[in-house]
């Protein structure tokens, strides 16, 4: 009988760990992988984990910009620029905490590609604390935003904030 409490004992600890590493935030578990849906520029669902790309800010997919005098779909843009370094592949992401809306904030790849860094590179987001060099780059190479006149981000947000 001694055997066999020692063996249910031992399976309910093996189940008890799988439980606490299934319902572990997810930025825990470091490192995530699967299938993404791009919500925009820099926000993802990897699996099932809403992902924010750390480092990096972009349009909201409601955000205008304007070139050449005329108003453009920049949010939406940038959107379709990430759709389209992603193209239907898994994304690999490493966690590294959480933002204030709970997302977990992440440097994502596809492939040997850094999402993050590739979209501050093409001019599709802006450096959020990190990529800056990118950034210098896409703006002396008038990429993407950079061809255009247009608000960061965050003040953009803070502008319409509530609207």
């Amino acid at each position: 009988m001694a055997r066999f409490d020692e063996a249910l004992t031992a399976v309910l600890a093996v189940a008890l760990l799988l439980l606490v590493a299934v319902y572990l935030p997810s930025d825990w578990r470091r490192s995530y992988y699967g299938p993404a849906r791009v919500i925009d520029g820099d926000t993802l669902v990897v699996g099932s984990v809403k992902t924010r790309l750390k480092g990096i800010d972009a349009p909201e997919t409601g955000q205008f910009c304007r070139r050449a005098g005329e108003l453009w779909r920049c949010g939406e843009a940038s959107t379709a620029a990430l759709h389209g370094m992603i193209a239907g592949r898994n994304v690999t992401c490493d966690g590294a905490g959480r933002d204030v809306y709970n997302r977990v904030l992440a440097v994502c790849r596809v492939g040997g590609l850094d999402l993050n860094r590739e979209m501050v590179k093409k001019g599709w987001a802006v450096a959020y604390g990190a990529y800056e060099a990118q950034e210098r780059a896409a703006k002396s190479a008038e990429a993407g935003l950079w061809s255009s006149e247009f608000e960061r981000p965050a003040l953009w947000r803070e502008m319409f904030k509530g609207t």
